[in-house]
C-alpha cells in the first residue's frame, strides 16, 4: 500500500506539473498578446501628444502591480492555510474578466482603473511557481522551476507576435476578447484537472504570526537582499517594455505593420529565455544559486546597453535575444533560493513577499522608463536601467560575503524579541 500511495503521488505530481506548465503557456501567451499594442491602444482613445502617450503607457502598464504588491503576501498566507489551487482559480478568472473589461474602455482613465483592479487578482504565474516549488525537493528545485518556466516563456514567445497580428487584422477590442477567453479556458483546466497534494502539518509545526515573518525577512540578510535584487531585476527588465513598440516604430519609420514587428521584437527575448531557462536552473542546483544569479546579472548588463545604440530593427532583435538568455534564469534561480531558505509551513507567504518585490519592480520600472524617455528619449532608458543590473550584482556580491544565517533561527529570535 505504501508503494502504491507513493506511485499515486508521483503520477499526480507529474500531471499537476504538466497542467501548470500548459496553463502558464496559455496565461503568459494571452497576457503578452496585449503588450505590443498597449501604447498604440492608448493612442486610439483620443488625440494625445507623444509625451502624454509615453507617460500614460508607463502608468497604465505599471498600475496593475500596485494592488498586486499588497495582495501577494495575503494570497501566499491564504495558500499556506487552504492550498494554492483556490488562489490559482481566483487569479485565472479574475485576470480573464479584467482583460475583457479592458476592451470596453472608452478613456485612458477608465483603462487605468481597470488595470488597477486587475492587480488584485494578478499573480497566476508566481502562484503556480510557488505551487510546484512546494512539491519539489530542494536539490532539484532549480531544474524543475527552470523547466516549468519554459511553459510561460513559450507563451511569451508566441503571444506578442499573435497579438500584434490580431491587432492589425481584427482591431484591439476583439484581441482583448480572445485573450480573456483563452485565460478563462486555462482557469477551467485548473478547476477540473489540478489535484493539489497537501502535505500534512507536523504536530510540532510552529505557527508564525505575520509580523514575525516580516521581521524575520527584514533580519535575514540573504532573503531580504535577494528580494531587493528581484525588484531591481524587474525595474531593469520592465522599464522599456511599454515603450518598446514606440522604439520599434522609430526604427521602422514608414512601415505599416508596427504592431507585428513590435511583437517579433518582444518574442526575441522569449526565444533566448526558452533556450536557456532549464540550463540555468540545473547549473544553480549544482554550483549554487547565488553564483548563477551573479553571472546572469552581468550578462544582462552586457546585452542591454548596446540596445540604446542600434540603427536597424534586426540589431535590436538580436540583442533582445541575448538579453533573454540572461534574464531567463533569474526567476527560477531566485524562486529556488527562496525554496531552499524558507520553512515549508510558511513558504507560500515568503514567496508572496518575494512576488511583492517583483511587483514593486513592475510598478517602478514602467513609470521610471516613461519619465526617463519623456526627458531624454527612449534609447536612454536602456543605458539608465542597464546600470541597475550592475548595482544588483554588487549588492549580491556584498551579501555573499556576510556570515550565513538559518531562517528558522532568525524567526524564533524575532518571536522571542517581540513576545
Amino acid at each position: 500500500m505504501v508503494f502504491r500511495k507513493k506511485g499515486f503521488q508521483l503520477d499526480t505530481q507529474k500531471r499537476n506539473f504538466y497542467i501548470i506548465m500548459f496553463t502558464n503557456f496559455l496565461v503568459a501567451g494571452s497576457t503578452t498578446m496585449i503588450m505590443p499594442f498597449l501604447s498604440l491602444y492608448i493612442e486610439s482613445l483620443g488625440s494625445f501628444s507623444d509625451e502624454y502617450v509615453q507617460r500614460w503607457s508607463g502608468l497604465v502598464f505599471g498600475v496593475t502591480f500596485v494592488a498586486a504588491l499588497f495582495m501577494s503576501p495575503v494570497w501566499g498566507r491564504i495558500a499556506d492555510k487552504y492550498g494554492f489551487k483556490p488562489i490559482l482559480i481566483i487569479n485565472g478568472f479574475g485576470i480573464a474578466t479584467s482583460i475583457f473589461l479592458m476592451g470596453t474602455a472608452d478613456s485612458v482613465l477608465g483603462l487605468f482603473m481597470i488595470r488597477l483592479f486587475m492587480g488584485v487578482v494578478t499573480g497566476f504565474i508566481p502562484t503556480s511557481l510557488a505551487f510546484v516549488s512546494s512539491q519539489t525537493s530542494k536539490e532539484t528545485a532549480g531544474k524543475t522551476l527552470g523547466t516549468l518556466q519554459m511553459g510561460s516563456v513559450s507563451g511569451t514567445l508566441f503571444g506578442p507576435v499573435l497579438g500584434g497580428l490580431m491587432a492589425d487584422a481584427f482591431g484591439f477590442t476583439y484581441t482583448f476578447l480572445i485573450t480573456a477567453t483563452i485565460i478563462g479556458i486555462a482557469a477551467l483546466f485548473v478547476v477540473f484537472g489540478l489535484k493539489e497534494i497537501r502535505k500534512p502539518k507536523r504536530k510540532d509545526a510552529h505557527v508564525y504570526a505575520r509580523s514575525t515573518v516580516i521581521q524575520g525577512i527584514l533580519h535575514h540578510r540573504l532573503l531580504l537582499n535577494v528580494m531587493i535584487i528581484t525588484a531591481l531585476i524587474q525595474i531593469g527588465n520592465f522599464s522599456i517594455q511599454p515603450l518598446l513598440s514606440l522604439y520599434v516604430a522609430e526604427l521602422t519609420e514608414g512601415t505599416a505593420q508596427v504592431a507585428f514587428l513590435a511583437g517579433v521584437t518582444f518574442s526575441a527575448t522569449g526565444v533566448g529565455n526558452l533556450l536557456f531557462a532549464r540550463l540555468w536552473g540545473r547549473l544553480g542546483d549544482s554550483v549554487g544559486y547565488e553564483k548563477i544569479l551573479g553571472l546572469l546579472l552581468l550578462l544582462a548588463f552586457l546585452f542591454i546597453i548596446p540596445q540604446a545604440f542600434v540603427t536597424e530593427l534586426w540589431q535590436l532583435i538580436v540583442l533582445r535575444l541575448f538579453f533573454g538568455v540572461a534574464v531567463g534564469g533569474m526567476i527560477p534561480t531566485t524562486t529556488a533560493l527562496m525554496r531552499r531558505e524558507a520553512p515549508i509551513d510558511i513558504q507560500g507567504e515568503v514567496m508572496g513577499y518575494n512576488t511583492s518585490f517583483r511587483f514593486l519592480g513592475n510598478i517602478v520600472g514602467p513609470m521610471f522608463g516613461g519619465i526617463v524617455s519623456g526627458f531624454i528619449g527612449i534609447s536612454s532608458v536602456f543605458v539608465v536601467t542597464g546600470s541597475l543590473f550592475v548595482f544588483a550584482f554588487v549588492f549580491l556580491w556584498y551579501t555573499k560575503k556576510q556570515p550565513d544565517q538559518d531562517f528558522e533561527d532568525v524567526l524564533l529570535e524575532q518571536e522571542l524579541k517581540h513576545s
